[in-house]
C-alpha cells in the first residue's frame, strides 16, 4: 500500500470528525439531509473509459473493467418501467464503451423515458463509434459533455495530451448532426476546476465559453454545468499528496451556503452502480458509502415509495455540494 493510501486510511475517520457535514447542518437549522421525489435515476454502466482525467471521482481508466451487464441492465429497465421513472442520466467511464449501451438507451426510449447521456466527447473518434453522433441524434439523446476550459493548454493538464483538439472536432461534428442548432437536440457543457479552488460564476463562465467556442471554433451549446471537485477517489489523493486537503476542505466549510441545501441532487435522484447496487448519489457510489437506513440493497429490491422521506447518508465530500453556488450534475444551485 502506497503513503497516500495509508494517510487516507490513517485520517478518514479524524478528517469525518473534524470536518462533520451533519454538525454544519444542523448548526444551519437543518436536521438532515432525505429524498423527496425520486425523479431521476442516475446509472453507472462500468469504469471503462478512454481516457484517465486528474478529476475523475470514478477512478475510471482504459484498463477499468467493472462493466454493467445485460441482465444487469434488464432488471433496471424493468424497475424503472413500473416505478413511474420520467428521466434516466447514464455514466460511466464512458458510457458508450459498454456494448450494450445503445440497447439500454433505446430500451428507456421505448418507454418514453428522457435519456441523458454524459459523454467525454473524444469518444466518438473510439473504434465501432464512427455514427455514435448521428445515432445520439437520431434518437433526441440529451448530452452532457466534458470540456474543463476553452484552452487547449488547461484541458489537456486535466484530462491528457490531445484531448482539448479532439474535444473541438466532436463537438463540431455534435454541431453538425443539429446539436444546439434545433431545439430538440440539447448539447450542454461541463467545467470542473483545474485544481484546488471553487468554480467562478456559472453565468459569466458560460458567456465566456459561448463567445470562444464560436469565435474560434464556430461551436454552439446550450447550457454550461459548472462543477465543483468534490474530494473523492483521485482528487481527494492528489489534495493529500500534494498536502492541500485541510486547505481545500478549509475553503469548502468557509463557503458552505445554506441556499443550496434544499436544491442538492440527492433529494431527487438515485444512484446505481455497475452491479445494480443502490446509493444516494454518484459519489457516495464512488466511495461505497451505502443508503442511510438499508445496505447493499440492489435497486430490484425496493420501491420507489420506500425511498422517498428516506434519510440520505453524509460524510465531508458533501461540502463540495454546498459551497459557493453549489454543485450537482446540473451545475450551480444558487
Amino acid at each position: 500500500m502506497d503513503a497516500v493510501a495509508v494517510s487516507i486510511k490513517t485520517t478518514e475517520a479524524e478528517r469525518n470528525k473534524r470536518y462533520s457535514f451533519s454538525r454544519v447542518l444542523k448548526q444551519n437549522g437543518f436536521e438532515s439531509l432525505s429524498r423527496e421525489n425520486l425523479l431521476d435515476l442516475q446509472i453507472n454502466v462500468g469504469k471503462l473509459c478512454n481516457q484517465a482525467c486528474t478529476h475523475c471521482h470514478v477512478d475510471a481508466g482504459p484498463k477499468r473493467t467493472e462493466i454493467m451487464t445485460w441482465e444487469t441492465m434488464s432488471r433496471i429497465i424493468d424497475w424503472a418501467a413500473n416505478n413511474d421513472i420520467k428521466s434516466v442520466d447514464i455514466t460511466g467511464g464512458a458510457p458508450e464503451l459498454n456494448p450494450n449501451f445503445r440497447d439500454f438507451v433505446m430500451a428507456f426510449r421505448e418507454l418514453g423515458i428522457k435519456v441523458i447521456s454524459r459523454c467525454n466527447l473524444t469518444v466518438l473518434f473510439e473504434p465501432d463509434q464512427h455514427d455514435l453522433a448521428q445515432w445520439y441524434a437520431d434518437n433526441k439523446i440529451q448530452l452532457i459533455c466534458s470540456l474543463p476550459c476553452y484552452t487547449a493548454d488547461n484541458t489537456d493538464k486535466q484530462r491528457g495530451k490531445g484531448v482539448f483538439e479532439k474535444s473541438i472536432e466532436a463537438l463540431q461534428a455534435l454541431n453538425q448532426v443539429g446539436y444546439a442548432v434545433v431545439p430538440e437536440l440539447t448539447l450542454d457543457l461541463v467545467y470542473n476546476p483545474g485544481g484546488a479552488f471553487l468554480p467562478p460564476d456559472q453565468k459569466q463562465l458560460q458567456a465566456d465559453y459561448k463567445q470562444k467556442l464560436k469565435d474560434d471554433f464556430g461551436i454552439v451549446f446550450n447550457q454550461l454545468f459548472a462543477l465543483a471537485n468534490l474530494p473523492v477517489s483521485r482528487f481527494e489523493h492528489s489534495l493529500t499528496r500534494d498536502g492541500q486537503f485541510d486547505d481545500y476542505m478549509q475553503l469548502l466549510l468557509d463557503n458552505f451556503n445554506p441556499q443550496t441545501v434544499n436544491s442538492v441532487m440527492c433529494k431527487t435522484l438515485i444512484s446505481i452502480d455497475w452491479t445494480g447496487k443502490v446509493y444516494d448519489c454518484d459519489f457516495n457510489q464512488m466511495l461505497e458509502l451505502p443508503l442511510a437506513d438499508k445496505k447493499d440493497i440492489f435497486l430490484w429490491q425496493i420501491s420507489s415509495a420506500e425511498l422517498l422521506k428516506q434519510k440520505i447518508a453524509t460524510r465531508y465530500h458533501c461540502f463540495g455540494c454546498t459551497a459557493g453556488a453549489g454543485s450537482s450534475c446540473g451545475g450551480a444551485l444558487s
